[in-house]
């Protein structure tokens, strides 16, 4: 069976793996741009913690989901599932939820399959049922719900025609700092030089048509954010200012659903840039506090753990 709708019932103690709804085999998917993170519950507590490569069909094509979905059910084991509840990115209608519920099912013969997109697991894993999550990774959004079971998303939309703050948007960020050094006619920074040495050419001029090739995309791009991070650490001033207008914008993100929701928080920050980039979290923390703000989190804990209370919810 195959649900993509979302209850908005009472949470329940997720951590308590007498309840109920957490008895038999439960698999957690969090399936972000670069990989996909599964872990398999048994009576609520982790047996198995296994990644693959991404199956999200926005970064990957179908057949390399299919596979990557294959490649880790073979690790993380099959059987007599009970439920399988999958976060993802992308995530944006019935359709794109039943298109990927399609690929998992097959591995789950007779499970319950619910696809929502990935903020729902972020917030649940920040140990919230209302408030906002932000979601910092190769990609970023915002989603939220409030007490009374609204819901509300900034952002989401894709590097063509936004995810401010992510990892793509720094590594874009970075071509775009080097080009203009080089239309301006100043020699390679720290940023530069570690951009053109990751990428293999010798030139910042060839970065255009490095940037445009089919043999690079979103994922390439998004891991040379850490050469942004590793040079704002060293001191560079304009990766610096970088990583700051990265923390603004996800801040906004954070307040229009805020606003649209009308609550003060939580605010829980996750994805690999959210909970491990001290000066992106600075910049985020003091841009909401700015605006009054003023229970911000980071999560903890990664946001596959959060599948056990969005489980109970929905029982």
């Amino acid at each position: 069976m195959t649900n993509t709708e979302n209850s908005s019932a009472l949470p329940v103690a997720a951590q308590n793996p007498a309840s109920t709804p957490l008895r038999g085999v439960i698999i957690g998917l969090d399936i972000g741009g670069t990989k996909t993170h599964g872990v398999r519950f048994e009576d609520g507590v982790p047996v198995a913690d296994e990644s693959a490569g991404s199956s999200n069909v926005q970064n990957v094509t179908r057949d390399e989901a299919a596979a990557n979905l294959a490649d880790l059910f073979a690790r993380i084991g099959g059987g007599q599932v009970s439920q399988v509840y999958a976060g993802s990115g992308g995530i944006d209608t019935e359709d794109d939820a039943a298109a990927l519920a399609s690929l998992i099912q097959p591995h789950v013969p007779g499970a319950r399959v619910t696809v929502v997109h990935d903020s729902r697991l972020l917030l649940a894993a920040g140990h919230a049922s209302t408030g906002v999550a932000v979601i910092a990774g190769t990609g970023s959004a915002a989603w939220g719900r409030n007490a009374d079971g609204g819901e509300a998303r900034a952002g989401g939309w894709g590097y063509l025609l936004g995810d401010e703050g992510s990892g793509y948007w720094l590594g874009r960020e970075a071509v775009r700092h080097s080009l203009g050094r080089m239309n301006r006619g100043l020699p390679a920074d720290e940023l530069t030089t570690a951009l053109l040495q990751s990428c293999g050419v010798g030139d910042p001029n060839r970065l255009i048509a490095l940037f445009h090739s089919p043999k690079t995309g979103r994922r390439f791009w998004a891991q040379q954010a850490r050469y942004v991070v590793e040079a704002a650490a060293g001191g560079h001033p304009e990766s610096q200012a970088l990583l700051d207008q990265a923390g603004k914008d996800l801040a906004g993100l954070a307040l229009q659903v805020l606003q649209q929701l009308g609550i003060t928080g939580p605010v829980i920050l996750g994805g690999g840039l959210g909970m491990n980039v001290a000066p992106l979290q600075h910049s985020f923390r003091r841009h909401l506090m700015d605006a009054g703000v003023t229970d911000i989190r980071v999560l903890d804990q990664e946001p596959v753990f959060g599948v056990l209370q969005l489980v109970a919810e929905q029982a």
